[in-house]
């Protein structure tokens, strides 16, 4: 017998406040431990809040390991009664937030720290493409097909190959990002980049240049999840959890990467928060490479499927255009601080939607919507999530 899933309860009632980046930097020597307690204290500063205060903690990091979350919280002095440790890379970011919600509503803890940082050592992106999964450790890598480059130029060209998109339809994209980041404080690149720039980048497995691929960094992002009720009180700018959805695993019989799982669960997540494509004001897209952005305004319902670059090619993906998108500039242009980039798009949609994203806000925004994407295997990626956060009154 087949069951039909029940109806989610509402995230009515959660609060997301107080967006941390710890500052980006190409190499340190400093671990992931560093990284994480550079974002609690200055969670704690920025909100004001008591470190004992903080009772809830997610942490997501690649880089952490042998440790987990517990041993996070030995290293900072924290003694929280709901913790979570949540290996899901580029997912992680959204899928934190549901959790932490969830606990919020249900009461196992009152304000949720929560964290992704990742460092990133001369050699240490290497060494962690090398343990990544057991999966890629005994069934790809012996044969040549290592690390992500090799992985997205296969799911690109299969994309390119059936659908008619350009290398000149993703680089519209990494060109409108680049514009972004160059008003992102934060960013890394801070030198903007033309069409023809991205063209004449040099190949690093074809189809995929220079330009489509993140530069690994180190850094952390993290956000404070609470009551609404809660937040007002202690008069902190916040925005609103209104929808969330997350999928594991899906379309299992494509033979390769040719959609998302935001498809199975849209309507969900569109319904929970009273708003179709047509009322999202700006989007955070998890963006390792430009064809995943094209993924994700498929999956998530602004164009069909297939119609990704004829989409982009109809938009204006700047801050100020007609279809914001990654308006931190994105882990393309600001960088990919391992499993902080999953939040980079929770903490940019926390700023806009609280008058803190300076000279790249987004007009009269009122609703932004954060995808996540991760955990890249030979063919696909394993999780997809989603959450839309609204304006506070």
């Amino acid at each position: 017998m087949t069951l039909r899933p029940l109806r989610r309860s509402s995230y009515e009632g959660v609060a997301v406040a107080v967006p941390v980046t710890v500052p980006y930097r190409r190499y340190s020597t400093h671990d992931a431990h560093w990284f994480i307690g550079q974002a609690m204290e200055a969670l704690v500063k920025t909100s004001g809040i008591a470190k004992e205060n903080i009772d809830g903690l997610t942490v997501s990091s690649f880089s952490l390991g042998p440790d987990t979350a517990v041993g996070v919280t030995q290293h900072l002095g924290l003694s929280p009664r709901w913790l979570d440790h949540i290996p899901t890379g580029g997912a992680s970011g959204v899928m934190a937030l549901r959790r932490a919600a969830r606990a919020v509503q249900a009461g196992d803890a009152d304000i949720v720290a929560c964290i992704g940082a990742d460092t990133n050592h001369v050699d240490s992106f290497r060494q962690m493409l090398g343990g990544f999964s057991q999966f890629a450790r005994d069934a790809s890598y012996p044969y040549g097909s290592g690390g992500p480059n090799s992985i997205f130029a296969f799911i690109t060209a299969h994309y390119m190959r059936t659908t008619g998109a350009t290398r000149e339809d993703f680089g519209r994209i990494a060109v409108a990002q680049r514009a972004n980041a160059l008003k992102n404080p934060n960013a890394l690149f801070k030198t903007a980049l033309t069409l023809d720039d991205y063209m004449k980048a040099r190949p690093i497995a074809d189809p995929i240049h220079l330009f489509d691929c993140v530069m690994p960094c180190a850094g952390a992002e993290a956000f404070l999840v609470m009551r609404d009720e809660r937040a007002r009180d202690l008069e902190l700018p916040h925005v609103l959890l209104r929808g969330a959805i997350e999928r594991h695993n899906a379309y299992a019989d494509d033979p390769v990467l040719v959609r998302g799982g935001w498809r199975m669960d849209r309507d969900d997540l569109y319904a929970q928060a009273g708003v179709g494509p047509d009322g999202i004001d700006l989007v955070q897209s998890y963006d390792d490479y430009p064809v995943v952005v094209m993924l994700h305004f498929e999956g998530l319902g602004f164009c069909e499927e297939g119609e990704g670059a004829a989409f982009v090619r109809s938009q204006t993906l700047t801050h100020d255009g007609t279809f914001p998108n990654n308006t931190s500039g994105g882990q393309l242009s600001a960088g990919q601080a391992g499993c902080a980039g999953g939040f980079l798009g929770m903490t940019e949609t926390i700023r806009q939607l609280t008058g803190a994203a300076g000279e790249r806000a987004v007009e009269d925004a009122q609703v932004g919507l954060v995808a996540g994407f991760g955990m890249v295997t030979y063919d696909r990626c394993l999780c997809t999530g989603a959450v839309i956060l609204g304006k506070s009154d």
